[in-house]
């Protein structure tokens, strides 16, 4: 069994109609054509991409709580950030690292990298392991109001169970956490 899906049941792009632009992202609507020739819609969120940081300080990991407005609630995450334009995302994992927790990794280690809701946007998230922390100046973005914190294993399952950690990113380090404690290996 071939572990690809034919060619023919791709989506072409017919036109693409431009409804949004802002800082982070861009919204298109884009009219397609399906694998039997009728026409759809597909609603696009692009976004540059992220790096984010499962950052281990003495058998803790290091977290910001922040506000989220699209859920109307405060999330504890782990630090995390938006690509700049042609930024190496392991760049971008050290500059978030430092500006929101104030720690410099020794060492950034790539665990995974995926599309965070491949359904409707094509944000491509790349997740890393720092190791080796030494602090410094936390430095947030001007909008950005955090409080970091260093927490164990434990309690970060307890707040997924809370669902004060309900991001997939945090959710993904946490468990690449348990695993590496377990084996080692990420």
């Amino acid at each position: 069994m071939s572990n690809q899906l034919p060619d023919q049941w791709q989506e072409r792009t017919l036109s693409t109609e431009p409804i949004f632009q802002g800082k982070v992202i861009t919204l298109q609507v884009d009219t397609i054509a399906l694998p039997d020739g009728k026409t759809a819609t597909r609603e696009i969120v692009r976004h540059p991409g992220a790096a984010a940081v499962l950052a281990l300080l003495d058998d803790r990991m290091l977290v910001v709580e922040q506000y989220r407005k699209p859920m109307d609630k405060f999330q504890i995450e782990i630090p995390a950030g938006k690509l700049d334009a042609g930024e190496d995302p392991i760049v971008c994992a050290a500059r978030e690292l430092e500006e929101e927790t104030g720690y410099k990794a020794e060492s950034l280690k790539p665990i995974s990298a995926f599309y965070t809701s491949p359904g409707f946007a094509d944000e491509k998230l790349y997740l890393y392991l720092a190791e080796g922390l030494t602090s410094g100046q936390v430095n947030p973005d001007e909008d950005e109001y955090l409080r970091v914190d260093a927490i164990t294993l434990e309690q970060a399952l307890a707040y997924i169970e809370e669902e004060r950690i309900s991001d997939a990113k945090t959710i993904m380090a946490v468990y690449a956490w348990r695993l590496y404690k377990l084996t080692g290996e990420l």
